[in-house]
């Protein structure tokens, strides 16, 4: 079983970061701790992090620029292997150039229920306001501070008489809960058929006049009442496979690709002999840009010259 590289930062404590690491030791989670990295050396995580196997990394930003301390930490992460970064309880701005580095792979958990409450003092705020819930949410890192993407949240009933403390106490509960199962499948949906089916979907429908349907009990992308372009398969008989199948210009360029890559071209059954090459989605990161580009060049052999004429002069902008 393939486990993601997930790194974690901290400048306290570490409950969260202890949630993550004792959810990685059951052999079912996706995701494995190679690094717990923080801006404080003196923060209690690190011991308990050390104690567990996991490496640790310590450097205190005192003295350094953000851009400068970010570029030591981010070399850090890269040199322990790490795919993805889990913010927990890291109590630093992160430089644009630290966010565009980890972009689409940084995950942060916040003690709101985003958009509500962005910054600090979350649980007095919602108090104040005389909420019925406070709560928790797992977010992607953007650049504006706490507005990524949501990818969970888990509601907190505030009872009569809460403080901020007594909120934030059961808050962590919830947190401790939530980040490990927000993770573990945020690691795994790159090879999810549904995700891969909508970045698929995304890309074929962008094209003119594309539309979608069912053939061969696969989706299928065409012109509208056309001829199709592109099949997305999934187990289709039985192979085991995900996989897009475009249309090629040739059976000689069919063969080139397959020649270049065997791992990530094949001949698809059926559809082979009429030309069509197999582009595998599931082995791990795929390459959006040739997805797209074989998407393109696949629907311009089905599509009339009046609709590759407007690609051609969108591609002139």
């Amino acid at each position: 079983m393939h486990k993601a590289k997930v790194a974690v930062l901290i400048s306290g404590r570490g409950s969260n970061m202890a949630a993550l690491l004792y959810a990685a030791k059951h052999p079912a989670c996706p995701y494995e701790v190679v690094l717990v990295a923080s801006n404080n050396p003196q923060a209690p995580g690190l011991a308990l992090a050390a104690a567990e196997g996991v490496p640790i990394f310590a450097h205190s930003h005192k003295g350094l620029n953000r851009a400068d301390f970010d570029a030591l930490i981010d070399g850090e992460l890269r040199k322990a292997g790490a795919e993805y970064v889990a913010l927990a309880g890291y109590m630093r701005l992160l430089s644009p150039e630290f966010v565009a580095g980890w972009e689409g792979r940084m995950l942060n958990v916040h003690p709101s229920l985003l958009p509500q409450y962005k910054g600090l003092d979350t649980h007095q705020r919602a108090i104040d306001a005389g909420d019925g819930h406070g709560g928790c949410s797992i977010h992607i890192v953007t650049a504006d501070l706490d507005d990524g993407p949501v990818l969970g949240q888990t509601q907190v009933a505030i009872l009569p008489g809460d403080t901020a403390e007594s909120l934030a106490a059961r808050t962590l509960f919830a947190e401790h809960q939530l980040y490990p199962r927000v993770l573990a499948d945020f690691v795994t949906r790159e090879r999810s058929p549904d995700w891969l089916l909508d970045q698929v979907r995304r890309r074929a429908l962008a094209l003119p006049q594309s539309d979608e349907g069912m053939s061969h009990g696969m989706s299928s992308f065409g012109i509208e009442k056309g001829k199709k372009f592109a099949y997305f398969t999934q187990d289709h008989h039985g192979d085991g496979i995900i996989a897009l199948l475009v249309k090629t210009s040739a059976p000689e360029e069919q063969a080139m690709l397959i020649d270049s890559d065997p791992d990530l071209y094949y001949r698809p059954a059926y559809l082979g002999p009429a030309g069509w090459v197999g582009i595998r989605l599931d082995l791990g990161e795929v390459d959006w840009d040739l997805v797209e580009n074989r998407l393109q060049r696949s629907w311009r052999t089905v599509a009339p010259k009046k609709l590759t004429a407007l690609l051609d002069a969108a591609d002139q902008f």
